[in-house]
């Protein structure tokens, strides 16, 4: 991201009052947001969040009052941010139309997923734009320019801090990002050399996480290596003959409210496949909630999580002793 000069017009006869405003004013933010520019004049004080990590995001960062309404929540807020979550409208368990999203008069939608700028979403970006609303998609989101390959915590961390330019809390932003360095700091990785298989979604065929987003990230973060981890690709298909070939060590389930990690289970263990792997067999699972699996604030938590699940998993070596 970059920010540019405002316009200095150097007119003479401007009153004292209005030039000194001009030497003080903020320069407009100029951002390269998957590869649309658009300059942030002004932080946003009306904002329609669309997936729960932007939202998390802004509640991280104590912003609360500014969001008019949230939509696409991947699941329950953390207690820590429920309070201030609760008085937040949320107004569609999927991306809002664009007439729902006008309607709520905002001054920017923060999407997690680029996708939801879409007609048959939120709207076009440019659409919107003409009709004065900002556009701003979380960076880690990007699928085509701007994406990052692999996305990384820092690269995470860069873009909490972006988010603290656009909504106009630097420091809150800085601060939130010493506090989330000092958490992973403290993560302990497995040093067993395990390997595991990010089981997302997926009966017929598994989606599994793959070499270059948030699981990947997570998964390097613990110790554990990706069995998927050559694709290069954030989240991937993988048949079962696949995943009996790699035969993980560990498997690691997310929790959605849509497809629970007990439902997975219950796939597993009856899958005439799956079922036949020994982390199966012997339930060497981990559990991450789904909300925490997209880029953004809970990726450390998840990580801590994982870390000390894996610490409590006894795994056989090769010659069958633990």
């Amino acid at each position: 991201c970059g920010s540019g000069a405002p316009d200095a017009s150097g007119a003479t006869g401007t009153p004292p009052a209005a030039a000194d405003l001009a030497a003080t004013a903020s320069p407009a933010l100029r951002l390269d947001n998957c590869g649309v520019t658009t300059s942030v004049e002004a932080p946003p004080q009306r904002v329609v969040t669309v997936k729960s990590s932007t939202f998390e995001l802004l509640l991280a960062l104590g912003l609360a009052d500014r969001v008019v309404g949230a939509a696409f929540l991947d699941g329950a807020v953390p207690e820590r941010w429920a309070a201030d979550a609760a008085d937040v409208p949320v107004v569609a368990d999927a991306a809002p139309g664009r007439e729902a999203v006008l309607a709520l008069e905002p001054d920017m939608v923060f999407a997690g997923w680029e996708s939801t700028f879409s007609a048959d979403g939120v709207g076009e970006r440019a659409e919107l734009e003409r009709a004065g609303v900002l556009t701003y998609v979380a960076p880690a989101a990007c699928r085509g320019a701007g994406r990052p390959v692999p996305l990384t915590f820092e690269t995470v961390f860069e873009h909490v801090l972006e988010a603290g330019d656009v909504f106009g809390v630097p420091d809150a932003a800085a601060a939130l990002v010493e506090e989330q360095r000092a958490a992973l700091a403290a993560v302990e990785p497995d040093t067993r050399g395990l390997r595991a298989l990010w089981y997302s979604s997926g009966a017929d065929v598994p989606y599994v996480g793959a070499g270059i987003g948030a699981p990947a990230m997570i998964m390097d973060a613990v110790g554990l290596e990706n069995v998927a981890a050559e694709v290069q690709d954030s989240w991937t298909p993988f048949g079962w003959e696949q995943v009996v070939e790699a035969d993980p060590d560990v498997i690691v389930l997310v929790d959605a409210t849509w497809n629970s990690a007990q439902q997975k289970i219950d796939l597993l263990e009856a899958h005439p496949t799956a079922s036949r792997l020994a982390a199966v067999r012997e339930q060497r699972y981990l559990v991450v909630p789904f909300a925490a699996t997209e880029a953004g604030v809970r990726n450390v938590d998840a990580a801590a999580r994982l870390a000390q699940e894996l610490a409590a998993i006894e795994v056989p070596d090769a010659d069958g002793a633990p």
